[in-house]
């Protein structure tokens, strides 16, 4: 198993972002980066492959959810945990997928989010009365957000600014009939993916399609950008 794989950064389309401090004005909020469990169950099961990984959880006696996440390695389980109380939305349900995630970061799975800093993003709110004081509450995120989320993380991973002609963080859609990658292509692409260490198999499952050929061209950018950005991490890595 190959531990880059793991700790490889996520499509900036799978990172969602959360309101935690509103400015008194209102016009900026304190905005956390987070994975969904989905997405860790998907990394989990690219990497390791989904009969080498399990989870387990407890509750303590004042209400935390532990989860232990193991992983088999070289025949071996090895077992890694952390834990979370219940969230305000879901309840257990939401301290469970949180215990999960949690506990991935312990396997390199999205770690890489909390060295993000601070990030403000515009977003409308509301005041609401909090016993006798007014205050603003987060309503939703500005259309411009998406820009300072999309800066934010390419200052994190070094990736290039995205096109103003995209949408902000969304992988490229491919058209029906779309060229397809040439050899030139194919070539880049397997010399980045043996220089950061990940598999052919995983970047298809990634992309969803069913072979490297099938890639279309317009795509073969973002899975650079993307090799290149699990490269600078692992050197980063070994020079720490």
């Amino acid at each position: 198993m190959n531990f880059a794989e793991l700790s490889a950064p996520f499509p900036p389309d799978a990172i969602h972002w959360r309101a935690q401090t509103v400015t008194k004005d209102g016009d900026k909020a304190l905005a956390l980066a987070y994975l969904d469990a989905r997405d860790v169950q998907d990394r989990l099961d690219a990497v390791c492959g989904p009969a080498n990984w399990r989870d387990s959880y407890v509750e303590t006696p004042k209400g935390r959810t532990i989860c232990t996440l193991e992983i088999r390695v070289d025949g071996e389980w090895i077992g890694k945990s952390d834990g979370a109380g219940d969230t305000d939305v879901e309840g257990e349900k939401g301290s469970i997928s949180d215990a999960l995630k949690r506990a991935a970061v312990k396997w390199g799975i999205g770690r890489y989010l909390y060295d993000l800093g601070n990030v403000w993003a515009p977003c409308e709110s509301y005041e609401i009365d909090d016993r006798g004081k007014k205050r603003m509450k987060w309503k939703k995120w500005k259309p411009e957000a998406d820009r300072a989320f999309a800066a934010a993380l390419n200052r994190l991973t070094g990736g290039a600014p995205a096109p103003t002609s995209d949408p902000v963080g969304e992988k490229p859609q491919a058209a029906a009939g779309a060229e397809l990658v040439n050899d030139g292509h194919l070539q880049s692409i397997r010399a980045a993916a043996r220089q950061a260490k990940f598999s052919e198999a995983t970047i298809c499952r990634n992309m969803k399609i069913s072979r490297l050929e099938d890639l279309p061209a317009d795509q073969y950018q973002f899975v650079i950008d993307n090799l290149n950005i699990a490269i600078a991490n692992s050197e980063q890595k070994r020079a720490a």
